[in-house]
């Protein structure tokens, strides 16, 4: 997909005369709607299920379901409502029933910005439950959990399940292995993510201590058929992973459990429930279902598909689009160093480009970027100098992490615009600096009304100006009040609730003055 968007041509010059006016901010601004508007939720399933008189094909699987008034709906996540909405519109006259786990106030919220079109009708056979409010379990979501496993559990082989999944949905399935409570559980997960774990090594504990995580929910709904529509915010798109994989069976290892916990410091002093539970794990065999084919888990939406029309979106503005990476992970440090590099790069002179191009190179593997990657991408910013292509906009994808030092409020993404923002520091060609954006698809980056921010080569200065100490500001994890003070917020991306979750999404406008000679 890369690779097709970099032979495509910009638009002709005099059709671009009107888009000039744009700041090089809103053009980003309109990339990332761009992006989230490709994995609305009940776009994903309009296009996943095509139906059949009384049957139903679940495309690009090859597999058809009958339709026989035994349709039952599960879903978990910050995206499965509309999920639900058009999975009912297309199979609803054979609908049974089924229950939903949902954000605490999503309905509330949809209503509020006129998304009626993501909302259940009134006389719909599916309970909507909310709870997970910040994102975090609780008990409302445990109770959710408790009805979507009795659902489950009262299936026969002449039913079939939909299960529907999207980003949130581990902390809206908590169902913790007893004797561990929720709060046990939540408690070691929070400390997981505060010492900076990956969603995997996360994924691995909360599998480990989860009833319906980790192919549990399948295995509750044997013998009936399973159908699970997906959409991915983990990357690489990994099934067992995403909403730590209720329909996928997940072998869990006692040592690859212990060496997590051993990583971060939590072995030290664990709680009884905690001892008996490691104690019981084992290595999972091949589940019976799965080898009878009565599991399909498709996923109908990911970060590469977004990237893909944050791209032709990005044409229509004028820039010559290009994919890094949907998989960039890895310390938000390393990350803002690498766009920080690819702009330097980009704006560099000649002699200074080898080593800059070395260094790049070097920092790829640490970020989850590929060498051959990183060389195609160098290779569009030579040329799009060389060849009078105009401006160049770098698209990539993922999820980096934070180590927490503060008690600020603040999320990954406005963490990392401010760190390339001082990466971009002092860069400055003749006409505009090169603007970076990272945004969370989902809308909401940490606790704060906010998915993400925008940045360019003033933000030190402009900080200065105003008595703010950025340092200050980033030793506290404090990105969201930074960026709230600064300028009044405009630096802020605040598209409100996107209704879709495919992780972020970092864009990097160069512009078409940038590489001297």
């Amino acid at each position: 997909m890369a690779r097709v968007l970099s032979l495509i041509r910009p638009q002709p010059f005099l059709a671009l005369l009107g888009r000039r006016k744009m700041s090089l901010d809103s053009r980003a601004r309109e990339v990332f709607a761009a992006a989230v508007e490709a994995v609305q939720p009940d776009i994903a399933v309009q296009q996943s299920l095509e139906r059949q008189g009384d049957s139903v094909e679940v495309v690009g699987s090859g597999r058809k379901f009958t339709l026989r008034n035994n349709v039952h709906v599960v879903g978990f996540g910050k995206a499965v409502l509309g999920m639900a909405t058009e999975a009912e519109r297309i199979l609803g006259d054979h609908f049974v029933g089924g229950v939903i786990s949902v954000p605490h106030g999503i309905q509330q919220t949809l209503r509020q910005h006129g998304k009626h079109h993501l909302l259940l009708k009134e006389r719909s056979r599916i309970q909507v439950m909310e709870g997970a409010q910040h994102n975090l379990p609780d008990a409302d979501s445990q109770k959710a959990a408790e009805c979507i496993a009795r659902l489950a559990r009262a299936l026969t082989e002449k039913d079939l399940l939909l299960v529907l999944i999207s980003g949130g949905g581990s902390a809206l399935l908590p169902a913790p292995v007893s004797p561990i409570t929720l709060h046990e559980k939540l408690d070691i997960t929070r400390k997981l993510a505060a010492a900076g774990a990956t969603i995997q090594e996360l994924n691995t504990v909360r599998r480990a201590f989860s009833k319906l995580k980790g192919g549990g929910l399948a295995q509750c709904a044997h013998p009936a058929q399973v159908v699970a529509l997906i959409l991915s915010d983990v990357i690489g798109d990994p099934l067992d992973l995403i909403a730590s994989g209720p329909t996928v069976r997940g072998p869990v290892c006692r040592e690859e459990v212990l060496a997590v916990l051993e990583r971060y410091g939590l072995l030290d002093s664990p709680s009884a429930s905690v001892k008996e539970v490691l104690g019981r794990l084992h290595p999972r065999q091949e589940d019976e279902i799965e080898e009878a084919g009565h599991v399909l888990n498709v996923v109908i939406g990911s970060n590469s598909v977004a990237l893909q029309h944050a791209g032709r979106r990005a044409l229509e503005l004028g820039f010559h689009p290009i994919v890094l990476s949907p998989g960039v992970c890895g310390d938000v440090r390393s990350v803002s160093r690498l766009y920080g590099l690819l702009a330097r790069f980009a704006c560099s002179r000649q002699e200074n480009s080898s080593e800059l191009a070395a260094e790049l190179l070097k920092l790829g593997p640490e970020v989850g970027v590929e060498t051959r990657d990183l060389r195609r991408v160098m290779q569009s910013l030579d040329q799009a100098h060389s060849q009078a292509r105009g401006a160049t906009c770098v698209l990539a994808g993922g999820e980096p992490t934070v180590e927490l030092s503060g008690k600020g409020r603040g999320g990954r993404n406005q963490e990392l615009a401010m760190r390339v923002g001082l990466e971009l520091r002092g860069l400055q060609p003749p006409l505009d600096s090169p603007v970076f954006l990272s945004g969370g698809t989902d809308g909401q980056d940490g606790p704060t009304e906010a998915a993400g921010a925008v940045t360019d080569a003033s933000l030190y200065g402009d900080a200065q100006k105003q008595e703010l100490d950025v340092v200050s500001f980033l030793k506290n994890n404090d990105s969201f009040t930074f960026f709230s003070r600064l300028s009044g917020g405009r630096n802020l991306v605040v598209p409100g609730l996107t209704c879709t979750n495919v992780m972020d999404v970092h864009i990097l406008l160069i512009p078409s003055s940038a590489k001297e000679d």
